[in-house]
């Protein structure tokens, strides 16, 4: 059965839970072959108190698991509903990347309630890492792994791993430190426990480790950890004093994040991510409305451009009924240049100096997209307005399409240039860009033809 189908399924038997249609104990022995990060995708459609006594339900050992694998905001909404001594338990036994994620997606009023919850070495840990710049690698690392010393053998190593393995997040990667704390390289458990055990650490030493700087974007974090395949990337300092690790986990929640907010973007909605399954409609209005309204602003324009051929309407009236697609096909060619380079630009395809060689080639495909639509719309010109009409709109069409492409595909390079994100050229406003440079490109033409052509 599909993964999806099987949280429908279980999401129903937390309805007929609530509604009192199952009882506890059924419900516990259905939650017993259930997957946790399962049951908290099932929960999310519960409220608070509907969660809470779902919580109730499982084992002692499985709620601290549960709870991780819910949403920040479904974390503090339960936890309010909690015991102080459960709400204690369950965000002391948060990985402590999990628990700066909860801290700064929280209001300061929530933080501090969470805060007053855990212990002092808790809290100083959460404030180390919320201490990084926001969307830095710092504030997605994880600060607990396992460190070897390069002149241990590797039986001493690995009885260290075995004593220690419990508080680091993954053992599949071991990272090797001198005195200092300063990285020198990093070995799979692999290695170590296949390896001569009177072998020295320091010999599986390789190439200089990969890692990356605490200060760093998290997107560069997951670039490397896709290109070298890596299970656990090592954050460092400015010295090189190894802090932390990144694991493969948290850069797909990064990767699945990052590619919503430019999907939104792309959209005209905005960087902030709401879920539209919890989301309220005071929340996708204001989402929504902020582009909405600037984009009815643009639209004044495209207005005043088409009063501004008043004249050419008046002397041509079938020029209407074609401008819906002159401009609609140069807002659609815009729209797929900026979404390829939005794209290019975001993954490392290309980069903001390839502008100019991109520039010609896109040029090159504009014009023959618009030579062939063009020819397409001729026929249908010519059959409703004759040669003049078929031949205003073959060439308003190249010109349009054109132009369309050449603004979807700069803009974002533009963005890129003053360091903006180029995913803010939406959709949305490269049609409306588009739309206000077709009008005046279309009458343009026609107005020329008209006033030269003896058979107008």
């Amino acid at each position: 059965m599909p993964q999806s189908e099987k949280i429908q399924q279980l999401a129903e038997s937390f309805e007929h839970f609530e509604l009192g249609e199952l009882g506890a104990g059924a419900l516990c022995d259905d939650l017993a072959a259930v997957r946790d990060q399962d049951i908290a995708r099932a929960m999310a459609g519960l409220g608070p108190e509907g969660m809470r006594r779902v919580l109730d339900v499982l084992p002692a050992e499985r709620r601290g698991e549960v709870f991780g694998f819910l949403e920040p905001r479904e974390q503090f909404a339960l936890v309010e509903r909690l015991d102080d001594a459960t709400a204690r338990e369950l965000i002391e036994g948060l990985r402590p990347d999990n628990l700066t994620a909860l801290l700064e997606d929280l209001s300061p009023e929530q933080g501090e309630a969470v805060v007053r919850r855990l212990s002092p070495d808790r809290v100083g840990q959460a404030m180390r890492l919320l201490g990084y710049p926001p969307e830095s690698a710092g504030r997605l690392m994880t600060p607990e792994f396992i460190a070897l010393d390069p002149a241990w053998t590797l039986s001493h190593a690995l009885r260290h791993v075995q004593k220690h393995a419990g508080r680091s997040e993954t053992v599949d990667e071991l990272f090797i430190t001198d005195a200092d704390d300063r990285l020198l390289g990093r070995i799979g458990l692999r290695r170590l426990v296949l390896g001569d055990p009177e072998a020295r650490v320091e010999s599986l030493l390789g190439d200089a480790p990969v890692s990356i700087a605490v200060s760093e974007d998290r997107e560069e974090a997951a670039r490397l950890i896709q290109h070298y395949d890596l299970t656990a990337l090592p954050v460092v300092d400015e010295s090189g004093v190894l802090l932390g690790m990144i694991t493969i986990d948290d850069v797909m929640d990064v990767v699945e994040e990052e590619a919503t907010e430019d999907i939104h973007k792309l959209g005209g909605l905005g960087a902030q991510h709401v879920s539209l399954r919890g989301a309220s409609v005071l929340q996708l209005f204001k989402k929504r409305i902020g582009w909405l309204l600037l984009l009815v602003f643009l639209a004044i324009f495209a207005a005043g451009a088409v009063s501004a051929f008043e004249e050419t309407l008046e002397a041509a009236v079938v020029l209407s009924f074609f401008l819906p697609l002159i401009i609609g096909s140069g807002g659609n060619a815009g729209s797929q240049g900026a979404t390829m380079m939005v794209r290019a630009l975001a993954t490392g395809d290309v980069t903001s100096k390839d502008w100019l060689r991109l520039w010609g080639r896109e040029l090159g495909v504009a014009t023959a997209l618009g030579v062939t639509m063009g020819a397409a719309a001729w026929g249908i010109g010519l059959f409703y307005g004759g040669t003049m009409l078929a031949n205003v709109v073959f060439l308003s069409m190249i010109a349009v399409v054109v132009f369309g492409s050449m603004v979807g595909m700069l803009l974002p390079f533009l963005l890129t240039r003053f360091r903006l994100d180029p995913a803010t050229a939406s959709a949305p406003l490269i049609t409306s860009i588009a739309d206000i440079g077709g009008i005046l490109i279309y009458f343009g033409i026609a107005t020329a033809w008209i006033g030269t052509s003896p058979a107008a």
